[in-house]
């Protein structure tokens, strides 16, 4: 149907029901600040393992500090991940932020995309298991195979998954840069 014989009734109720679709990313946002509600209660155990371990580093022993410093590297990493999503995923998907050049605005944000946050957050899904199978190795004698094993398999997939993530992205970024080239030649 062409648009001049759309009946004013039509035009009217499409153009409510795409305000209505574009203003539900709003939804979202109770989403996001959930999510800074549990970066608060990461930077709580953090304080509360960082207080173990100054007040019972002498108890630990080597293997144990290693331990609890890894255990505080992976919650750091899990709450840079969760400020990845926050950040990242509302300037994507609910609004801009309008920094206006902040001193303190992350260098990556200013060319965040879908397919930008896939990549960073499959890198950062990578080292937290990083983190996570080196534990298990130090600790290796109080683990099972079968868990180790599982764990080993569990780190792999997350590294093919990356490399399939960002193999993905490079096809779609070269197929529409070819496509954008041969749209330029043609005009």
């Amino acid at each position: 149907m062409n648009k001049a014989k759309e009946s004013p009734l039509r035009r009217a109720s499409l153009s409510m029901m795409a305000q209505v679709i574009f203003w539900s990313r709003w939804m979202q946002a109770p989403l996001y600040l959930g999510l800074i509600v549990a970066q608060g209660v990461y930077v709580y155990l953090f304080m509360a393992e960082l207080a173990h371990l100054v007040t019972g580093a002498n108890k630990l022993g080597e293997t144990g500090i290693m331990l609890m410093v890894l255990g505080l590297i992976d919650v750091v990493m899990i709450a840079n991940l969760l400020i990845m999503v926050i950040i990242g995923g509302y300037e994507t998907f609910v609004s801009r932020l309008n920094l206006k050049e902040h001193p303190d605005q992350p260098e990556w944000l200013s060319h965040v995309n879908a397919a930008t946050m896939k990549i960073k957050l499959s890198m950062a899904l990578i080292g937290i298991s990083s983190i996570h199978l080196l534990k298990t190795f130090i600790n290796a004698e109080k683990m099972s195979d079968h868990t180790i094993m599982w764990q080993v398999i569990i780190h792999v997939t997350f590294i093919l998954s990356a490399i399939a993530i960002a193999y993905t992205d490079r096809i779609m970024t070269k197929t529409l840069i070819e496509a954008h080239s041969e749209e330029v030649h043609h005009d």
